[in-house]
Protein backbone atom coordinates (compact mmCIF):
# COMPACT_ATOMS: atom_id res chain seq x y z
CA UNK A 1 0.00 0.00 0.00
CA UNK A 2 1.73 3.37 -1.56
CA UNK A 3 -0.83 5.52 0.90
CA UNK A 4 1.13 5.18 4.42
CA UNK A 5 4.61 5.96 2.72
CA UNK A 6 3.08 8.85 1.21
CA UNK A 7 1.78 10.52 4.61
CA UNK A 8 4.90 9.77 6.28
CA UNK A 9 6.11 11.46 3.66
CA UNK A 10 4.46 14.33 3.58
CA UNK A 11 4.79 14.63 7.74
CA UNK A 12 8.55 14.99 6.81
CA UNK A 13 8.15 17.35 3.99
CA UNK A 14 5.81 19.76 5.72
CA UNK A 15 8.02 19.23 9.17
CA UNK A 16 10.79 20.50 6.82
CA UNK A 17 9.36 23.45 5.29
CA UNK A 18 8.41 24.89 8.70
CA UNK A 19 12.16 24.18 9.85
CA UNK A 20 13.78 25.99 6.69
CA UNK A 21 10.70 28.74 6.70
CA UNK A 22 11.26 29.70 10.57
CA UNK A 23 8.82 32.51 12.20
CA UNK A 24 11.32 35.07 10.68
CA UNK A 25 11.77 33.98 7.10
CA UNK A 26 11.20 35.75 4.03
CA UNK A 27 9.15 33.27 2.81
CA UNK A 28 7.06 32.64 5.85
CA UNK A 29 3.51 32.96 3.65
CA UNK A 30 4.43 30.69 1.07
CA UNK A 31 5.83 28.27 3.85
CA UNK A 32 2.49 28.48 5.69
CA UNK A 33 0.32 27.86 2.31
CA UNK A 34 2.61 25.24 1.49
CA UNK A 35 2.36 23.18 4.74
CA UNK A 36 -1.90 23.87 4.94
CA UNK A 37 -1.68 22.57 1.07
CA UNK A 38 0.40 19.25 2.55
CA UNK A 39 -2.26 18.36 5.73
CA UNK A 40 -5.62 18.70 2.95
CA UNK A 41 -3.96 16.32 0.84
CA UNK A 42 -3.29 14.21 4.07
CA UNK A 43 -6.52 14.73 5.07
CA UNK A 44 -7.86 13.64 1.61
CA UNK A 45 -5.89 10.59 1.95
CA UNK A 46 -6.46 9.23 5.11
CA UNK A 47 -10.32 10.11 4.31
CA UNK A 48 -10.68 8.25 0.88
CA UNK A 49 -8.09 5.40 2.21
CA UNK A 50 -8.40 4.76 5.86
CA UNK A 51 -11.77 5.77 6.73
CA UNK A 52 -12.84 3.92 3.23
CA UNK A 53 -14.70 6.57 1.32
CA UNK A 54 -13.24 6.02 -2.43
CA UNK A 55 -16.26 3.07 -2.14
CA UNK A 56 -18.53 5.21 -0.42
CA UNK A 57 -21.83 6.13 -1.87
CA UNK A 58 -21.37 9.20 -4.26
CA UNK A 59 -23.10 11.73 -2.13
CA UNK A 60 -21.07 10.86 0.95
CA UNK A 61 -17.70 10.71 -0.89
CA UNK A 62 -18.59 14.07 -2.92
CA UNK A 63 -19.49 15.81 0.62
CA UNK A 64 -16.18 14.70 1.97
CA UNK A 65 -14.51 16.06 -1.04
CA UNK A 66 -16.96 19.63 -1.02
CA UNK A 67 -15.21 19.17 2.56
CA UNK A 68 -11.57 19.12 1.99
CA UNK A 69 -11.66 21.96 -0.82
CA UNK A 70 -14.21 24.28 1.63
CA UNK A 71 -12.05 24.07 4.71
CA UNK A 72 -8.74 24.37 2.66
CA UNK A 73 -10.14 27.39 0.67
CA UNK A 74 -10.87 28.95 4.39
CA UNK A 75 -7.90 28.51 6.00
CA UNK A 76 -5.82 29.47 3.26
CA UNK A 77 -8.42 32.63 2.77
CA UNK A 78 -7.71 33.37 6.60
CA UNK A 79 -3.71 32.79 6.46
CA UNK A 80 -3.64 35.35 3.77
CA UNK A 81 -5.56 37.94 5.11
CA UNK A 82 -4.70 37.31 8.89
Amino acid sequence: MWVFPALVLATLSSWLLGIEGGPSGGTSTVVGCAVVAIALIKVRLVGLHFMELRNAPTALRGAFEVYVVATGATLLALYLIL
